[in-house]
């Protein structure tokens, strides 16, 4: 965990940066006039930097050097929020906004190179593997486009509703949606090779590897599906509401939800190992590596006297949590830090988006 980092993007307009292994402040990085909504990283092997971009509210999209906090570019075409971006590598990032369309960016110039159109609906998810990406959208539709000509390859057409969750491997596309199912994709031929059916609600999150795909649903229940025979290897009865996070790797899952829970479970057996965090209110995000857990969530706090009545004093708080995890421990290690009294705004997508969905933070591990 030598020269990590924790970056966040937050409501308030700023992105925070923590080092990792102290918990320590590093710095604010200002310049967004909206809410952060995506980010990822990227290291330049050469240079040796981490090059940051992220996307929100203001439709913009920001390049930025993490290891200095210079801002490089600020790219600017979208018409509404941007709601998802990924990046190849250190020169190409793509973004998808509520205005239905991607935007494929040089990020080492800061120029655009291609506008990619189709979609009818707002643009929810990306993934990305070697030069093409594919986009959900709440069109109820997804598509596969070629990043170096900006082409649409294929339309993967078959849900009622709208895609939520998106997963690509290079091999087959994987997309969750509001209508309850997964559905699994050729990337080559665009047929549909498998319907997955289990979860009862809104399928809101994946997470795929060659062989093995994790489902999170608005249902509470984590599934572990072969993605060799497309059967249902694990139900888990996580939460007791919707699945709001998740993470996997090759022995475990970490899942949060809105009943304000994070937990561990082995992925094999479908057990629990353990509950981390107090009871929150909510678990908005979680990110792990081999040791460490970002958790990001909401508790309540408590009103002095004179607080109680007034509607303006937010009776919550944002709390950003560090978990230093050992397997062999009873207990981990938890460090706060930071909080904040401000809400997260609601979504309200006049496309057919659920309403009152919170407006998560971003957050990911930045590791040298």
């Amino acid at each position: 965990m030598d020269d990590t980092f924790i970056v966040i993007g937050c409501d308030n307009n700023c992105i925070e940066v923590f080092d990792a292994k102290s918990g320590k402040y590093v710095r604010s990085l200002l310049g967004h006039e909206g809410g952060v909504w995506a980010l990822q990283f990227i290291k330049n092997e050469i240079s040796n930097e981490h090059i940051l971009v992220t996307g929100g509210c203001d439709r913009a999209a920001s390049v930025w050097n993490l290891t200095t906090g210079e801002r490089r570019h600020v790219l600017r075409g979208h018409n509404s929020t941007i709601r998802c971006l990924k990046i190849r590598d250190d020169k190409i990032a793509v973004t998808g906004s509520r205005d239905t369309t991607l935007r494929i960016w040089d990020i080492e110039r800061g120029t655009l190179r291609h506008v990619c159109t189709g979609h009818q609906g707002s643009v929810r998810c990306l993934d990305i593997s070697g030069n093409k990406v594919v986009s959900g959208s709440y069109d109820s539709t997804a598509r596969l486009w070629d990043i170096e000509t900006g082409q649409c390859l294929h339309e993967f057409m078959g849900h009622h509703s709208q895609i939520y969750a998106i997963a690509f491997d290079g091999v087959k596309v994987v997309t969750g949606s509001l209508d309850s199912h997964i559905r699994v994709w050729s990337a080559e031929t665009g047929a549909c090779l498998a319907t997955l059916q289990g979860h009862t609600s809104l399928v809101g999150h994946l997470q795929l590897s060659t062989r093995v795909l994790v489902s999170g649903g608005s249902d509470g229940n984590l599934r572990v599906w072969d993605m060799d025979t497309f059967e249902c290897k694990q139900r888990i009865s996580a939460h007791d509401n919707s699945v709001t996070c998740l993470q996997y790797d090759d022995k475990r899952i970490l899942s949060g939800g809105s009943d304000g829970r994070v937990k561990l479970w082995d992925i094999e057996k479908g057990t629990l190992i353990r509950s981390f965090t107090q009871h929150a209110r909510t678990v908005w995000k979680i990110q792990m590596n081999d040791t460490k857990a970002v958790v990001i969530l909401q508790r309540d706090r408590p009103l002095g006297p004179n607080e109680e009545h007034n509607i303006h004093v937010a009776s919550h708080r944002t709390v950003i949590e560090l978990h230093d995890f050992d397997l062999d421990k009873e207990q981990d290690g938890r460090m706060t830090l930071a909080t904040a009294n401000a809400d997260s705004e609601e979504e309200d997508d006049t496309s057919g988006s659920i309403l009152n969905e919170p407006a998560t933070p971003s957050t990911q591990i930045l590791e040298a």
